[in-house]
Protein backbone atom coordinates (compact mmCIF):
# COMPACT_ATOMS: atom_id res chain seq x y z
CA UNK A 1 0.00 0.00 0.00
CA UNK A 2 1.57 3.62 -0.58
CA UNK A 3 3.26 4.88 2.15
CA UNK A 4 1.27 8.14 1.76
CA UNK A 5 -2.32 6.58 1.95
CA UNK A 6 -0.75 4.30 4.97
CA UNK A 7 0.11 7.37 6.86
CA UNK A 8 -3.30 9.18 6.11
CA UNK A 9 -5.59 6.79 7.23
CA UNK A 10 -3.67 6.19 10.29
CA UNK A 11 -3.63 10.71 10.85
CA UNK A 12 -7.63 10.21 9.72
CA UNK A 13 -8.10 7.34 11.89
CA UNK A 14 -6.60 9.18 15.01
CA UNK A 15 -8.47 12.06 14.44
CA UNK A 16 -11.62 11.05 14.09
CA UNK A 17 -11.39 8.79 17.49
CA UNK A 18 -10.45 12.37 19.73
CA UNK A 19 -13.04 14.41 17.52
CA UNK A 20 -16.08 11.94 18.38
CA UNK A 21 -14.63 11.53 21.92
CA UNK A 22 -14.37 14.99 22.75
CA UNK A 23 -17.63 16.22 21.47
CA UNK A 24 -18.91 13.03 23.18
CA UNK A 25 -17.72 14.74 26.41
CA UNK A 26 -19.60 17.96 25.88
CA UNK A 27 -22.42 15.61 24.78
CA UNK A 28 -22.43 13.15 27.60
CA UNK A 29 -23.04 16.56 30.19
CA UNK A 30 -25.26 18.43 27.98
CA UNK A 31 -27.64 15.25 28.00
CA UNK A 32 -26.75 15.15 32.14
CA UNK A 33 -28.47 18.95 32.69
CA UNK A 34 -31.37 18.03 29.75
CA UNK A 35 -29.54 20.25 28.13
CA UNK A 36 -30.87 19.73 24.28
CA UNK A 37 -28.38 18.34 21.53
CA UNK A 38 -29.46 19.85 17.67
CA UNK A 39 -26.93 17.94 16.31
CA UNK A 40 -23.58 15.71 16.58
CA UNK A 41 -21.09 15.75 13.52
CA UNK A 42 -17.93 13.87 13.16
CA UNK A 43 -16.13 15.85 10.73
CA UNK A 44 -17.63 18.85 9.13
CA UNK A 45 -20.63 19.42 6.59
CA UNK A 46 -20.46 22.59 4.70
CA UNK A 47 -23.51 22.46 1.79
CA UNK A 48 -24.04 18.89 2.57
CA UNK A 49 -22.75 15.94 4.28
CA UNK A 50 -22.44 11.82 3.31
CA UNK A 51 -24.93 10.32 6.00
CA UNK A 52 -27.05 11.81 8.81
CA UNK A 53 -30.07 10.71 10.83
CA UNK A 54 -32.13 11.36 14.07
CA UNK A 55 -32.37 9.83 17.26
CA UNK A 56 -35.91 8.92 16.64
CA UNK A 57 -34.87 5.73 14.35
CA UNK A 58 -32.83 4.76 17.16
CA UNK A 59 -35.37 4.87 19.33
CA UNK A 60 -37.94 2.93 17.31
CA UNK A 61 -35.62 0.30 16.58
CA UNK A 62 -34.89 -0.09 20.36
CA UNK A 63 -39.04 0.29 21.08
CA UNK A 64 -38.33 3.20 23.44
CA UNK A 65 -40.43 6.43 23.79
CA UNK A 66 -39.57 9.76 22.40
CA UNK A 67 -38.11 12.23 24.78
CA UNK A 68 -40.51 14.84 25.86
CA UNK A 69 -39.28 18.26 27.82
CA UNK A 70 -41.62 21.22 28.92
CA UNK A 71 -40.88 23.83 26.96
CA UNK A 72 -43.65 25.97 28.39
CA UNK A 73 -45.55 25.94 31.81
CA UNK A 74 -48.66 27.81 32.46
CA UNK A 75 -51.91 27.70 35.35
CA UNK A 76 -55.20 26.80 33.84
CA UNK A 77 -58.16 28.23 35.80
CA UNK A 78 -58.12 25.66 38.81
CA UNK A 79 -54.43 27.05 39.45
CA UNK A 80 -52.64 23.35 37.94
CA UNK A 81 -49.79 23.37 35.89
CA UNK A 82 -50.55 23.00 31.98
CA UNK A 83 -46.79 21.50 30.49
CA UNK A 84 -46.57 22.15 27.16
CA UNK A 85 -44.51 19.26 25.57
CA UNK A 86 -42.40 18.97 22.38
CA UNK A 87 -40.17 16.42 21.38
CA UNK A 88 -36.42 16.93 21.66
CA UNK A 89 -34.45 14.86 18.97
CA UNK A 90 -30.38 15.14 17.89
CA UNK A 91 -29.11 14.75 14.45
CA UNK A 92 -26.06 12.63 14.13
CA UNK A 93 -24.18 13.09 11.05
CA UNK A 94 -20.79 12.28 9.05
CA UNK A 95 -19.55 15.37 7.26
CA UNK A 96 -17.40 15.18 4.14
CA UNK A 97 -14.65 17.79 5.56
CA UNK A 98 -12.58 15.85 7.95
CA UNK A 99 -11.20 18.64 9.54
CA UNK A 100 -12.72 18.08 13.01
CA UNK A 101 -16.28 17.88 13.98
CA UNK A 102 -19.00 19.79 16.28
CA UNK A 103 -21.64 19.23 18.92
CA UNK A 104 -24.18 21.94 18.37
CA UNK A 105 -25.73 23.02 21.48
CA UNK A 106 -29.24 24.23 21.89
CA UNK A 107 -29.26 28.02 22.94
CA UNK A 108 -25.62 28.63 22.64
CA UNK A 109 -23.46 31.54 20.80
CA UNK A 110 -21.31 29.46 18.68
CA UNK A 111 -19.76 28.61 14.93
CA UNK A 112 -23.36 27.23 14.27
CA UNK A 113 -25.14 30.58 13.93
CA UNK A 114 -28.19 29.67 15.87
CA UNK A 115 -31.00 32.12 16.02
CA UNK A 116 -31.15 33.07 19.63
CA UNK A 117 -34.03 35.93 19.51
CA UNK A 118 -36.92 33.36 20.83
CA UNK A 119 -37.65 33.50 24.45
CA UNK A 120 -35.47 31.47 25.71
CA UNK A 121 -36.66 27.47 26.49
CA UNK A 122 -35.90 25.26 29.63
CA UNK A 123 -34.10 23.04 27.57
CA UNK A 124 -31.06 25.19 26.63
CA UNK A 125 -27.68 25.96 27.50
CA UNK A 126 -28.41 29.46 28.24
CA UNK A 127 -31.04 29.03 30.78
CA UNK A 128 -28.49 26.71 32.82
CA UNK A 129 -26.83 27.65 35.79
CA UNK A 130 -22.87 29.19 35.20
CA UNK A 131 -21.62 25.76 36.50
CA UNK A 132 -23.66 23.28 34.90
CA UNK A 133 -22.71 25.57 31.47
CA UNK A 134 -18.97 25.55 32.69
CA UNK A 135 -19.63 21.62 32.84
CA UNK A 136 -20.57 21.03 29.59
CA UNK A 137 -18.05 23.53 27.98
CA UNK A 138 -14.90 21.47 29.76
CA UNK A 139 -16.30 18.51 29.02
CA UNK A 140 -14.44 17.63 25.38
CA UNK A 141 -10.97 18.70 27.02
CA UNK A 142 -11.82 16.75 29.85
CA UNK A 143 -12.55 13.33 27.85
CA UNK A 144 -9.55 13.96 25.89
CA UNK A 145 -7.33 14.37 29.05
CA UNK A 146 -8.61 10.94 30.40
CA UNK A 147 -8.48 9.42 26.84
CA UNK A 148 -4.66 10.39 26.67
CA UNK A 149 -4.05 8.94 30.53
CA UNK A 150 -5.70 5.75 29.48
CA UNK A 151 -4.15 5.32 26.50
CA UNK A 152 -0.98 5.51 27.83
CA UNK A 153 -2.06 3.30 31.03
CA UNK A 154 -2.66 0.73 28.77
CA UNK A 155 0.63 1.06 27.15
CA UNK A 156 2.20 0.43 29.59
CA UNK A 157 0.28 -2.38 30.40
CA UNK A 158 0.60 -4.09 27.59
CA UNK A 159 3.58 -3.54 26.06
CA UNK A 160 5.44 -2.28 29.59
CA UNK A 161 8.84 -0.42 29.21
CA UNK A 162 12.19 -1.34 27.56
CA UNK A 163 14.90 0.74 28.18
CA UNK A 164 19.17 0.91 27.92
CA UNK A 165 20.14 2.08 31.59
CA UNK A 166 22.98 5.25 31.30
CA UNK A 167 25.33 2.49 33.05
CA UNK A 168 24.94 0.01 30.73
CA UNK A 169 25.84 1.94 27.41
CA UNK A 170 29.20 0.64 27.25
CA UNK A 171 30.24 3.31 24.38
CA UNK A 172 28.41 6.18 25.52
CA UNK A 173 27.04 9.22 23.40
CA UNK A 174 27.91 10.96 20.46
CA UNK A 175 28.22 14.83 20.24
CA UNK A 176 28.03 17.39 17.79
CA UNK A 177 30.12 20.53 17.49
CA UNK A 178 27.67 22.45 19.76
CA UNK A 179 27.26 19.29 22.12
CA UNK A 180 31.44 20.15 22.64
CA UNK A 181 31.19 23.56 23.06
CA UNK A 182 28.81 23.12 25.50
CA UNK A 183 31.56 21.08 27.48
CA UNK A 184 30.73 17.11 26.29
CA UNK A 185 33.18 14.99 25.03
CA UNK A 186 32.47 11.76 22.73
CA UNK A 187 31.41 8.97 25.01
CA UNK A 188 29.96 10.91 27.89
CA UNK A 189 27.33 9.02 29.53
CA UNK A 190 24.93 11.58 30.66
CA UNK A 191 23.37 10.21 34.82
CA UNK A 192 21.86 13.80 35.63
CA UNK A 193 20.38 17.03 34.25
CA UNK A 194 20.33 19.28 37.66
CA UNK A 195 19.20 16.80 40.38
CA UNK A 196 17.12 15.01 37.81
CA UNK A 197 18.39 11.42 37.17
CA UNK A 198 18.16 10.18 33.73
CA UNK A 199 16.80 6.67 32.89
CA UNK A 200 17.86 6.52 29.32
CA UNK A 201 18.62 7.97 26.82
CA UNK A 202 15.55 9.20 24.53
CA UNK A 203 14.96 12.59 22.15
CA UNK A 204 13.21 14.51 25.59
CA UNK A 205 16.83 14.40 27.01
CA UNK A 206 17.43 17.15 24.94
CA UNK A 207 14.96 19.31 26.63
CA UNK A 208 16.55 18.44 30.16
CA UNK A 209 19.60 19.23 28.86
CA UNK A 210 18.92 22.81 27.63
CA UNK A 211 16.21 23.62 31.01
CA UNK A 212 19.33 22.13 32.96
CA UNK A 213 21.72 24.79 34.63
CA UNK A 214 24.69 21.22 35.43
CA UNK A 215 24.72 18.64 33.91
CA UNK A 216 26.54 15.38 35.28
CA UNK A 217 28.47 13.18 32.91
CA UNK A 218 30.34 9.75 33.82
CA UNK A 219 33.49 10.48 31.57
CA UNK A 220 36.33 7.44 31.75
CA UNK A 221 34.21 5.83 34.90
CA UNK A 222 34.10 9.21 36.72
CA UNK A 223 31.11 11.55 37.35
CA UNK A 224 32.03 15.43 36.05
CA UNK A 225 29.43 17.50 36.58
CA UNK A 226 29.53 20.14 33.48
CA UNK A 227 27.76 24.08 33.25
CA UNK A 228 25.75 24.62 31.00
CA UNK A 229 25.76 27.69 29.04
CA UNK A 230 22.41 29.91 29.03
CA UNK A 231 22.07 30.38 24.93
CA UNK A 232 21.06 26.34 24.37
CA UNK A 233 18.11 26.01 22.39
CA UNK A 234 16.21 23.39 22.10
CA UNK A 235 14.34 24.32 18.75
CA UNK A 236 18.42 24.40 17.58
CA UNK A 237 19.68 21.42 19.40
CA UNK A 238 16.42 19.11 17.46
CA UNK A 239 17.34 20.43 14.26
CA UNK A 240 20.33 20.13 14.34
CA UNK A 241 22.68 17.99 11.94
CA UNK A 242 24.76 16.05 13.22
CA UNK A 243 22.30 15.66 16.18
CA UNK A 244 23.43 17.68 19.46
CA UNK A 245 23.38 14.12 21.05
CA UNK A 246 23.18 10.54 19.73
CA UNK A 247 24.26 7.19 20.50
CA UNK A 248 27.85 6.96 19.51
CA UNK A 249 28.23 3.81 17.31
CA UNK A 250 31.43 2.40 16.72
CA UNK A 251 31.66 1.71 12.84
CA UNK A 252 32.54 -1.80 12.13
CA UNK A 253 30.59 -4.20 9.38
CA UNK A 254 28.50 -6.59 10.56
CA UNK A 255 27.40 -7.95 6.92
CA UNK A 256 27.83 -6.79 3.13
CA UNK A 257 24.62 -6.88 1.28
CA UNK A 258 24.61 -8.27 -2.25
CA UNK A 259 25.64 -6.64 -5.44
CA UNK A 260 26.18 -3.42 -3.63
CA UNK A 261 29.03 -1.21 -3.61
CA UNK A 262 30.65 -2.38 -1.02
CA UNK A 263 30.62 -6.03 -2.23
CA UNK A 264 32.18 -4.76 -5.47
CA UNK A 265 34.84 -2.96 -3.20
CA UNK A 266 35.23 -6.49 -1.44
CA UNK A 267 34.24 -5.09 2.02
CA UNK A 268 33.65 -7.72 4.53
CA UNK A 269 32.75 -8.56 8.04
CA UNK A 270 34.51 -6.46 10.62
CA UNK A 271 35.79 -4.08 8.44
CA UNK A 272 36.24 -0.18 9.48
CA UNK A 273 36.13 2.59 7.65
CA UNK A 274 38.77 5.10 9.17
CA UNK A 275 38.68 7.75 6.18
CA UNK A 276 35.84 9.33 4.39
CA UNK A 277 36.83 11.40 1.24
CA UNK A 278 40.21 12.92 3.33
CA UNK A 279 38.00 13.27 6.55
CA UNK A 280 38.82 11.26 9.71
CA UNK A 281 36.20 8.66 10.54
CA UNK A 282 35.60 7.58 14.15
CA UNK A 283 32.39 6.12 15.01
CA UNK A 284 29.45 4.99 12.02
CA UNK A 285 27.89 8.37 13.14
CA UNK A 286 30.90 9.95 11.24
CA UNK A 287 30.33 8.03 8.07
CA UNK A 288 26.47 8.60 8.23
CA UNK A 289 27.05 12.21 8.43
CA UNK A 290 29.36 12.47 5.41
CA UNK A 291 27.14 10.70 3.56
CA UNK A 292 24.18 13.32 4.65
CA UNK A 293 26.16 15.80 3.57
CA UNK A 294 26.39 14.67 0.12
CA UNK A 295 22.82 13.92 -0.20
CA UNK A 296 22.10 18.04 1.31
CA UNK A 297 24.55 19.31 -1.58
CA UNK A 298 22.60 18.07 -4.66
CA UNK A 299 20.47 20.98 -5.30
CA UNK A 300 17.29 20.98 -6.99
CA UNK A 301 19.38 21.88 -10.30
CA UNK A 302 21.96 18.73 -10.47
CA UNK A 303 22.37 17.27 -13.15
CA UNK A 304 23.15 13.32 -13.71
CA UNK A 305 26.55 13.83 -13.94
CA UNK A 306 26.81 16.37 -10.68
CA UNK A 307 25.14 13.73 -8.44
CA UNK A 308 27.71 11.10 -10.21
CA UNK A 309 30.53 13.38 -9.26
CA UNK A 310 29.47 13.39 -6.08
CA UNK A 311 28.40 9.90 -5.15
CA UNK A 312 32.25 9.24 -6.37
CA UNK A 313 33.86 8.84 -3.11
CA UNK A 314 37.38 7.61 -1.77
CA UNK A 315 37.45 5.52 1.29
CA UNK A 316 40.21 4.06 3.51
CA UNK A 317 39.50 0.39 5.40
CA UNK A 318 41.13 -0.48 8.56
CA UNK A 319 44.06 2.41 8.19
CA UNK A 320 45.43 0.30 5.41
CA UNK A 321 43.53 0.12 2.09
CA UNK A 322 42.68 2.80 -0.30
CA UNK A 323 39.46 2.35 -2.25
CA UNK A 324 37.55 4.34 -4.54
CA UNK A 325 33.74 3.68 -5.43
CA UNK A 326 30.24 5.08 -6.18
CA UNK A 327 27.36 5.40 -3.82
CA UNK A 328 23.92 4.33 -5.02
CA UNK A 329 21.42 6.67 -6.36
CA UNK A 330 19.88 6.60 -2.78
CA UNK A 331 23.43 7.19 -1.85
CA UNK A 332 23.76 4.06 -0.07
CA UNK A 333 27.15 1.89 0.29
CA UNK A 334 25.31 -1.95 0.85
CA UNK A 335 26.29 -2.67 4.82
CA UNK A 336 25.25 -3.07 7.54
CA UNK A 337 26.61 -2.33 10.60
CA UNK A 338 27.31 -4.17 13.70
CA UNK A 339 24.93 -2.61 16.90
CA UNK A 340 26.37 -2.19 20.38
CA UNK A 341 25.06 -5.46 22.06
CA UNK A 342 23.73 -3.20 25.34
CA UNK A 343 21.59 -5.04 27.87
CA UNK A 344 17.96 -4.17 28.05
CA UNK A 345 15.90 -3.56 30.87
CA UNK A 346 12.36 -4.36 30.74
CA UNK A 347 9.62 -3.42 32.90
CA UNK A 348 6.32 -4.99 33.01
CA UNK A 349 3.25 -3.39 35.00
CA UNK A 350 0.18 -5.14 36.48
CA UNK A 351 -3.35 -3.83 35.46
CA UNK A 352 -3.87 -1.65 38.15
CA UNK A 353 0.05 -0.22 38.53
CA UNK A 354 -0.24 0.68 34.97
CA UNK A 355 -2.57 3.73 35.68
CA UNK A 356 -0.36 5.34 38.28
CA UNK A 357 2.01 4.89 35.63
CA UNK A 358 0.38 5.62 32.60
CA UNK A 359 -0.89 9.33 34.19
CA UNK A 360 2.32 10.14 34.85
CA UNK A 361 3.94 9.64 31.92
CA UNK A 362 1.14 11.35 30.50
CA UNK A 363 1.20 14.65 32.46
CA UNK A 364 4.98 14.62 32.12
CA UNK A 365 4.53 14.75 28.43
CA UNK A 366 1.78 17.83 28.68
CA UNK A 367 4.40 19.98 31.01
CA UNK A 368 7.14 19.26 27.93
CA UNK A 369 4.38 20.10 25.46
CA UNK A 370 3.72 23.39 27.56
CA UNK A 371 7.24 24.00 27.63
CA UNK A 372 7.96 24.07 24.04
CA UNK A 373 5.53 26.23 23.16
CA UNK A 374 7.80 29.53 24.01
CA UNK A 375 9.73 28.41 21.12
CA UNK A 376 6.39 29.51 19.10
CA UNK A 377 7.79 32.92 19.39
CA UNK A 378 11.03 32.89 17.54
CA UNK A 379 11.32 32.91 14.31
CA UNK A 380 13.17 29.49 14.04
CA UNK A 381 9.71 28.44 15.71
CA UNK A 382 7.38 29.91 13.91
CA UNK A 383 8.53 28.64 10.54
CA UNK A 384 8.66 25.05 12.19
CA UNK A 385 4.69 24.66 13.10
CA UNK A 386 2.82 22.55 10.81
CA UNK A 387 -0.54 21.47 9.31
CA UNK A 388 -1.96 18.13 8.75
CA UNK A 389 0.31 17.21 6.03
CA UNK A 390 3.60 17.68 9.73
CA UNK A 391 1.37 15.41 11.69
CA UNK A 392 1.02 12.75 9.07
CA UNK A 393 4.18 12.37 8.60
CA UNK A 394 4.43 11.67 11.85
CA UNK A 395 3.21 8.79 11.57
CA UNK A 396 5.15 5.61 10.70
CA UNK A 397 5.26 4.16 7.08
CA UNK A 398 3.83 1.08 7.77
CA UNK A 399 1.02 0.24 10.22
CA UNK A 400 2.29 -0.12 13.88
CA UNK A 401 -0.11 -0.06 16.91
CA UNK A 402 2.44 0.57 19.05
CA UNK A 403 2.82 4.53 17.70
CA UNK A 404 -0.45 4.98 16.13
CA UNK A 405 -1.67 4.61 20.07
CA UNK A 406 1.14 6.68 21.21
CA UNK A 407 0.78 9.27 19.43
CA UNK A 408 -2.97 9.61 19.23
CA UNK A 409 -2.70 10.20 23.11
CA UNK A 410 -0.22 13.05 22.34
CA UNK A 411 -2.54 14.56 20.11
CA UNK A 412 -5.22 14.12 22.40
CA UNK A 413 -2.97 16.43 24.90
CA UNK A 414 -2.45 18.80 22.29
CA UNK A 415 -6.02 18.98 21.23
CA UNK A 416 -7.16 19.47 25.31
CA UNK A 417 -4.47 21.94 26.00
CA UNK A 418 -5.24 23.86 22.40
CA UNK A 419 -9.00 23.43 23.14
CA UNK A 420 -8.28 25.38 26.99
CA UNK A 421 -7.33 28.29 25.87
CA UNK A 422 -9.03 31.21 26.53
CA UNK A 423 -9.57 32.08 22.77
CA UNK A 424 -13.28 33.10 21.51
CA UNK A 425 -15.18 29.97 19.92
CA UNK A 426 -12.54 27.46 21.43
CA UNK A 427 -13.77 25.75 24.76
CA UNK A 428 -11.59 27.86 26.64
CA UNK A 429 -13.00 31.15 25.05
CA UNK A 430 -16.38 30.27 26.80
CA UNK A 431 -14.91 29.18 29.84
CA UNK A 432 -12.67 32.59 30.33
CA UNK A 433 -16.82 34.34 29.73
CA UNK A 434 -18.08 31.82 32.40
CA UNK A 435 -16.32 32.66 35.06
CA UNK A 436 -16.34 36.36 33.81
CA UNK A 437 -20.10 35.25 35.26
CA UNK A 438 -19.30 33.53 37.96
CA UNK A 439 -17.12 36.34 39.55
CA UNK A 440 -19.08 39.15 38.25
CA UNK A 441 -22.67 37.85 38.73
CA UNK A 442 -23.58 38.37 35.44
CA UNK A 443 -23.55 37.26 31.95
CA UNK A 444 -21.87 39.49 29.08
CA UNK A 445 -24.61 40.48 26.35
CA UNK A 446 -25.32 38.24 23.44
CA UNK A 447 -24.12 41.00 20.73
CA UNK A 448 -20.86 40.83 22.71
CA UNK A 449 -20.56 37.08 22.45
CA UNK A 450 -21.39 37.10 18.74
CA UNK A 451 -18.39 40.17 18.27
CA UNK A 452 -16.19 37.96 19.99
CA UNK A 453 -17.11 34.53 18.42
CA UNK A 454 -16.44 35.84 15.13
CA UNK A 455 -12.76 37.29 15.84
CA UNK A 456 -11.98 33.89 17.68
CA UNK A 457 -13.06 32.22 14.27
CA UNK A 458 -10.86 34.88 12.51
CA UNK A 459 -7.89 33.96 14.73
CA UNK A 460 -8.36 30.52 14.10
CA UNK A 461 -8.75 30.16 10.44
CA UNK A 462 -5.22 32.93 10.45
CA UNK A 463 -3.60 30.63 12.05
CA UNK A 464 -4.88 26.76 10.35
CA UNK A 465 -3.98 28.50 6.96
CA UNK A 466 -0.30 30.09 8.55
CA UNK A 467 0.28 26.19 9.97
CA UNK A 468 -1.05 24.39 6.49
CA UNK A 469 0.70 27.07 4.64
CA UNK A 470 4.05 26.02 6.28
CA UNK A 471 3.22 22.86 4.86
CA UNK A 472 2.99 23.92 1.59
CA UNK A 473 6.03 26.03 1.69
CA UNK A 474 8.04 23.16 2.48
CA UNK A 475 6.93 20.41 -0.06
CA UNK A 476 8.03 23.13 -2.39
CA UNK A 477 11.63 23.62 -0.67
CA UNK A 478 10.91 27.05 0.45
Amino acid sequence: MNIVLIKALQLILSLTILVVLHEGGHFFFAKLFKVRVLKFYVFFNPMFHLFSTYDTWFRRLFKKTPVEVPVKVEKDEDGKEQKEKEYVGTEYGIGWLPLGGYCAIAGMIDETNQKLDSEPKPYEFRTKPAWQRLLIMVGGVLVNLLLAFFIYSMIKFYYGDSYVRPQDMTYGLKFNEDGKNAGFQDGDIIIRTDDKEVKTFTVALMRDISNAETVTVLRRGKETVLTMPDDLSLLKMAEAEPPFVDYLLPFKVDSVLSGTPAEKIGMKKGDVVTSFNGVPIASYNDFTYQILRLQDAVGEDATAADSLNLRTVQLVLNNTDTVNTVLTSEFKIGIINAMPDYKVTERKYGFFESFPAGIKYGWNILGNYVDDLKYIFTKEGSRSVGGFVTMGKIFPDSWNWYSFWNLTAFFSIILAFMNILPIPALDGGHVLFLLYEIIVGRKPGDNFMKRAEMVGLFILLALLIYANGNDILRLFGI
